[in-house]
């Protein structure tokens, strides 16, 4: 019995080599160009996500100028602005930090009202400490 039919022709097996070696070089070559467009598309995310964070939001503007002056406008604003179910950590960075009557947060302002009590916001917080209620009025307790 002859061992003609295992036999490969040196010429076939070049072929093939050639052909699996263009075959890599075209895969590499198309991952090289994916590799560059995530790159690109990365960096890019990371230029639009450090302008973002560099922008101040309009109520942590607000909140900024209330714990400078503890003026009416700016809390009566952040009031207005701020979200019910937020986080009282969310309200602290805001507005700094509160009276803290363990059910309620409460932020007041250089001013009585007409029945000789103290203005402010107060922010009462439910049992999963999210804020549930908000408002700004006199304060008397």
């Amino acid at each position: 019995m002859s061992n003609y039919r295992f036999f490969v022709p040196l010429w076939k097996i070049l072929k093939y080599k050639e052909s699996l070696t263009l075959a890599r070089a075209g895969l590499m070559q198309r991952n090289l160009d994916i590799m560059k467009k995530c790159k690109n598309y990365f960096l890019f995310v990371i230029v639009l996500s450090l302008f973002g964070c560099l922008s101040i939001t309009e109520i942590e503007k607000y909140g900024q100028h209330y714990q400078k002056h503890n003026d009416y406008d700016s809390l009566n604003k952040v009031v207005e602005l701020m979200k019910l179910e937020v986080d009282t950590s969310y309200v602290k960075t805001i507005l700094g930090e509160p009276i803290d009557m363990g059910f309620d947060y409460r932020y007041l302002i250089d001013s009585v009202g007409p029945n000789g009590c103290s203005i402010g916001a107060v922010f009462h917080i439910n049992d999963v400490g999210k804020i549930d209620q908000k408002w700004i009025d006199e304060i008397c307790e």
